[in-house]
Formats: structure tokens, C-alpha cells, sequence
């Protein structure tokens, strides 16, 4: 499952630099599937709709850091343990239970974000 953000955040930061997949952003910035992955051209979100890799998206909270699920592998393929949550110290990144994924599928995703 990928990995979110809970309203306790204290935007410390902590996370954002942590994230081998670039999926943290600050609270009200805009996103991009391209940001911080090698993927150019056209790319398929999980939900079917076709993005272009540079499309700027809309925050995922205004207010606090946030992970653009999409973008999330949990560290699989890079570290033993989601980062995020390992450096959070208020202990505010956590399994999202809307999005239960099998490590296979988040390998997969680790595999298209980094060609």
C-alpha cells in the first residue's frame, strides 16, 4: 500500500528529501509524475488517465506535506522500510488503507518510475 501523510503533520520536512521517488511535495505545490523519476512522455496513473510526464497536478492537501500515492512504492526495490516514516517524528506517514498494494505491484511501479 502506499504510504500517506496524516493531518498531525507538523511540516518539518523531514520526509521530502528522503523519498527515492520524489512522491513527497510541501503542502499547496503542485506535482509532477516526472519530478525526481526518469519518466518523459506520456505516463499512466493508477486510475487509467493518461498524463503527460511535466503535467503540473494539483496539491494532494494545502496544508501539510503529502504523498502523491502514484508516485509511492513504500521504498520497495530501494530500502528495507518506507523512509519517510522511518525520519517522521511525529510518526504522521503511515500504510494508507485505501491503498493495500502487493510488493509486486509497488516493484512494478518502481520499475516505471525509474526506466
Amino acid at each position: 500500500m502506499a504510504i500517506m501523510i496524516t493531518d498531525d503533520c507538523i511540516n518539518c520536512g523531514a520526509c521530502e528529501p528522503e523519498c527515492p521517488n520524489n512522491a513527497i511535495y510541501e503542502g499547496g505545490v503542485e506535482w509532477a509524475i516526472s519530478d525526481g523519476t526518469s519518466i518523459e512522455g506520456r505516463y499512466m496513473l493508477e486510475d487509467g488517465t493518461a498524463v503527460g510526464g511535466n503535467d503540473k497536478h494539483n496539491p494532494i492537501a494545502d496544508d501539510f506535506y503529502y504523498i502523491v500515492p502514484d508516485k509511492c512504492t513504500e521504498c520497495v526495490g530501494f530500502h528495507e522500510e518506507p523512509q519517510c516514516a522511518a525520519v517522521c517524528p511525529v510518526d504522521c506517514c503511515v500504510p494508507d488503507p485505501e491503498r493495500v498494494e502487493a510488493e509486486e505491484k509497488l516493484l512494478a511501479r518502481k520499475e516505471r518510475l525509474h526506466l
